[in-house]
């Protein structure tokens, strides 16, 4: 009985204290020198109670993690922060079977190529693709991309608005990632997440096999796919020929005699890396109508990656080799990068582009059709 009552009396006082210590963390930057160099707060806990679950994210001194709280406070306070999305639903496999529901994700106005007699399109821009107009559709109207800013930026928390500048500044077209025939939603996840953390802002799925699905990977991409340009196509063949319209070349993944390592490409012109099914790899008419075949040299027993490990090397090799020879990834006009900027802010939550609605129609001075 007396273990009894000091085990409570313990976790009375342990939950005092972390609410104390949360609420200063809140307040005013405590003064923690006490506490060890490296901390957890789960290393505060009796082992005991396993019922208390407490973030054990670990920090490298007691003032890393006052200022990370700040900052996660400085986000919190963001007025159309969308809540947290149901986690019952897999939100990639959703966007992958419910085509309008991607073409809903992309706010702004895109451009159409115009397919000439040779099967090309003239670019906007030499040799470069930027798929969005300056202009979004509000009802009777077209707002610009700076009108957009001007009208969302106050709703948006200083910290956020300054992540979305540092993304756009390292996001590119001039490589993009199809992915051809996955069965595994956890996969096609897990590459839309390598693409976003290596500022690949183009996609493509081809014939994804909606079959077969995999639960346990619902939450693999971490919300990446809110953030990118997801393009759905029915056949390789058609998915081709548009990438060519705009200027690209296709690598297709292979393993074969006539395959070229991936260290030996020149990434800085326009390319979109392909990878295939999980098992079949790269089908027969993706291989006979790509412009060449990589592969990543191997020297293990085994003769391949998973596909989104591979899909990872491949894309992280192609920004390093495009900074060596060209100083930077991100290669966005200033231009086209105010527009990505704006189509980040309508994508920020369903508030904006209901803000931005408003704005049109208390503007008199906005496009109208």
């Amino acid at each position: 009985m007396t273990t009894s009552s000091s085990s409570s009396s313990t976790f009375l006082l342990l939950r005092t204290s972390l609410s104390s210590f949360k609420c200063t963390l809140r307040t005013t930057p405590p003064s923690l020198s006490a506490l060890p160099h490296a901390f957890s707060l789960s290393s505060l806990l009796p082992h005991t109670h396993s019922g208390l679950k407490v973030a054990s994210r670990c920090y490298a001194s007691a003032q890393e993690a006052a200022s990370i709280h700040y900052k996660d406070e400085a986000l919190s306070t963001d007025p159309i922060i969308e809540p947290p999305e149901d986690q019952s639903k897999d939100t990639v496999e959703h966007l992958l079977t419910n085509t309008d529901d991607v073409a809903r994700l992309m706010k702004m106005e895109r451009r159409s190529a115009q397919i000439q007699s040779d099967g090309r399109a003239e670019p906007n821009s030499p040799n470069r693709w930027f798929p969005y107009l300056d202009r979004f559709k509000c009802e009777n109207a077209y707002v610009r991309s700076s009108e957009i800013l001007e009208a969302v930026s106050p709703c948006i928390s200083d910290a956020r608005r300054e992540r979305f500048r540092n993304v756009v500044q390292n996001r590119s077209y001039s490589v993009c990632l199809v992915v051809e025939g996955l069965s595994d939603f956890g996969n096609v996840s897990a590459a839309f997440r390598s693409a976003d953390a290596l500022g690949v802002q183009s996609v493509h799925v081809v014939s994804c096999d909606s079959s077969k699905r995999y639960r346990e990977n619902r939450h693999v991409s971490m919300g990446a796919e809110k953030w990118l340009d997801i393009e759905l196509w029915d056949s390789a063949k058609e998915c081709f020929k548009v990438l060519k319209s705009r200027g690209y070349r296709i690598a297709t993944t292979h393993l074969g005699m006539d395959t070229v390592s991936i260290y030996d490409l020149d990434w800085s012109y326009p390319t979109a890396i392909v990878v295939g099914n999980e098992s079949r790899g790269i089908s027969d008419e993706a291989l006979e109508l790509s412009d060449l075949h990589c592969s990543i040299p191997m020297k293990g027993m085994v003769d391949s990656f998973n596909v989104s490990v591979a899909a990872g090397i491949l894309m992280h090799h192609a920004v390093c080799d495009r900074i060596s020879r060209t100083g930077c990834h991100g290669d966005l006009t200033l231009e086209e990068s105010q527009i990505l900027l704006a189509e980040f802010s309508l994508r920020h939550s369903k508030s904006a582009v209901s803000i931005v609605h408003d704005y049109a129609k208390r503007k008199p001075t906005s496009m109208k059709f």
